[in-house]
This record gives C-alpha cells, structure tokens and sequence, in this order.
C-alpha cells in the first residue's frame, strides 16, 4: 500500500514539474516571438540588399504570384531584382536569395540564406569560393555541375541542388515578367 501511495505522488511531482515548464516554455517564446521575426525582417532585408551590389534600398514587387525585390541605387534608378526561393538539398531545405539583372539576363550574386547539409562538404555552398562562380553567370548557362559549374569535391548533390534552385528561380522570375524586361 504504501508503495502505491509513493508512486501516485511521484507522478503529480513529475506532472506538475510537466505542467510548469511547459507554461513557462510558452511564456518565453511568446516574449521572444517579435524579437525573433524582428531579427528575422532585418537578416531578410540585409541580404536583399547584399544580392543587389549599388542598391542602397529596395521596394516589395508583386509580380506574377511572386514576392520580388527591386533595388534602388542612391537615385532611385534600378539595380536588378532579388528573390528568395529554396529548393531541396542532400540533407534538407536550401534558401537562396538571389540577385538577378533581368533586362541583361544574368545572375548579379548569391546568398545562402538557410541550408542543412554536411559540414565540411555540402555546407561548403555558403562559401564565397562556390557563390562567386554564379556572379555574373547568364540565365543562359546549363546550370550543370561537373559542366559550367564548379562543383564541390565530395558535395556534387549539393552542388546540384543550388544549380537547380537558381536555374528554377530564373524561370519563375523570367515568366513572371513575361520572359524579360
């Protein structure tokens, strides 16, 4: 009998220590709640802007269902277009933003937003090395690692799959401004 008394207290114990950390778990994330989609807005603007080389600010386009990006240079003037889209890698989700000059056709530069893969192999992607290679590749290209692209020892699928987020974008981006500027 009285093991079952000991037993039944043991579980309120570890219920209510349940019960009391997840409510304080869900205190703090809501207190962090705008604090992290703050941090998150100005990482996105920063890296709209480091994709756009000039542009100083930029203004939200709707174009063809998409959220585009336009970059402005001190004046005013146009300095290309960003776009955030993500594709599959070899260990999960990759998210670029990246740079384009439409009425040129051709990628202004890359940025490696998010992605999951082997440290020390796929996630060599975010290395400026691999990025650079794209800096003003046309839309054009093959976008084919091993071929017109440089591809990653060890990290070919990985390689690959930013060749194939970035050849997607253009031509999501090309059809929603009816195939160029």
């Amino acid at each position: 009998m009285a093991k079952e008394k000991i037993d039944i207290r043991l579980i309120f114990v570890l219920t209510s220590i349940m019960i009391i950390s997840a409510l304080i778990l869900s205190i703090v994330y809501q207190g962090t709640k705008p604090l992290i989609k703050e941090h998150a807005a100005q990482a996105k603007k920063e890296a709209i802007l480091d994709v756009l080389p000039g542009a100083v600010k930029y203004k939200e386009l709707k174009k063809g269902g998409l959220d585009l990006y336009q970059g402005l240079d001190g004046s005013g003037n146009p300095v290309g277009v960003a776009f955030q889209h993500q594709g599959n890698g070899f260990q999960g989700t990759i998210i670029l933003m990246i740079g384009m000059d439409i009425a040129n056709k051709k990628i202004l530069k890359v940025k490696v937003l998010d992605q999951l893969d082997t440290p020390g192999l796929g996630a060599r992607i975010s290395e400026e090395e691999f990025k650079s290679q794209f800096q003003e590749k046309s839309f054009t290209d093959a976008f084919v690692a091993k071929e017109d692209v440089d591809a990653i020892a060890g990290a070919t699928i990985s390689s690959q799959a930013v060749s194939d987020i970035l050849k997607n974008a253009i031509y999501k981006v090309e059809q929603a401004y009816g195939g160029g500027e």
